[in-house]
């Protein structure tokens, strides 16, 4: 991959950091390289669906930013990450204590870029429980 800005790890916390809605869901970035990012969500009750389950919702959310923040720690300085489009199964019921995210990019391009994000719920184990593909815009500010 490569890193248009040297100080993409400023940008890339900003992406995490600033985000309201993300701050609301209580995201954490875990840990992040050029291309890729890890994050999770310790789960309560306002994650979930009314069966108990985590909400389609959150998981998505986790894994759109997710993928962003992989992305945005290769844009260039004066540049912004917005989702174009992103496709995200549902493999399996959501259940557990952390909600845990992996973002990686896989085409790096100059106006798009794609990225990938598995999805995982951890309680007793860790189970993969969605996969998103996202198509991420690259724009100047």
């Amino acid at each position: 991959m490569r890193v248009n800005n040297p100080d993409y790890e400023i940008e890339t916390r900003r992406v995490f950091d600033q985000a309201p809605f993300i701050r609301l869901l209580g995201a954490e970035l875990v840990e992040f390289s050029p291309g890729s990012c890890r994050t999770n969500i310790a789960l309560n009750e306002n994650h979930k669906q009314q069966d108990g389950f985590v909400h389609a919702g959150v998981q998505a959310t986790l894994a759109d930013h997710s993928c962003g923040t992989a992305a945005a720690t290769l844009i260039a300085k004066g540049q912004r990450v917005l989702t174009a489009d992103f496709t995200i199964n549902l493999l399996r019921p959501a259940q557990g204590d952390t909600l845990e995210c992996e973002a990686k990019v896989i085409k790096q391009g100059k106006t798009l870029t794609v990225a990938e994000g598995e999805v995982y719920a951890v309680g007793n184990e860790r189970k993969l429980v969605a996969k998103v593909t996202a198509t991420l815009a690259i724009v100047n500010v």
